[in-house]
């Protein structure tokens, strides 16, 4: 649970800085800022895999660079849901939106460390 509300942070951060470089893009407060990142989190975990998979093909097809357009539709779907949080710039301002989340977001989990669990022994000899 740390780690989801670590990474919706992360997404948080990511939005923010959208907000600063992205014409178009408009957040009203830091407290939809944070749902933003927490709802982008839900929709990640749920909606994103079902997408992932009915896109399969086409994802195959343009080598993995289908998956911004869904990382686009996913930042669009947040913007939907959640009132205060406006996309402003259409499709470009989204996919901008999407792309600067997901460098933040990648230099989170590397700063942060792996999505699976790892476990440390130490055995005496």
């Amino acid at each position: 649970m740390t780690a989801f509300v670590l990474r919706a942070l992360v997404s948080a951060i990511g939005l923010w800085i959208a907000t600063r470089w992205v014409p178009g893009i408009r957040i009203n407060d830091a407290a939809t800022l944070v749902l933003a990142g927490l709802l982008l989190g839900v929709v990640n975990a749920v909606v994103r895999p079902i997408l992932v998979i009915l896109t399969l093909p086409i994802t195959i097809l343009s080598l993995g660079f289908f998956l911004l357009i869904v990382n686009t539709a996913m930042v669009a779907l947040v913007a939907w849901m959640l009132p205060g949080f406006h996309i402003y710039g259409g499709f470009w301002s989204a996919f901008k939106t999407a792309l600067i989340v997901w460098i933040i977001g990648w230099l989170g989990s590397w700063l942060i460390g792996p999505r699976r669990r790892m476990d440390v022994r130490a055995h005496r000899l």
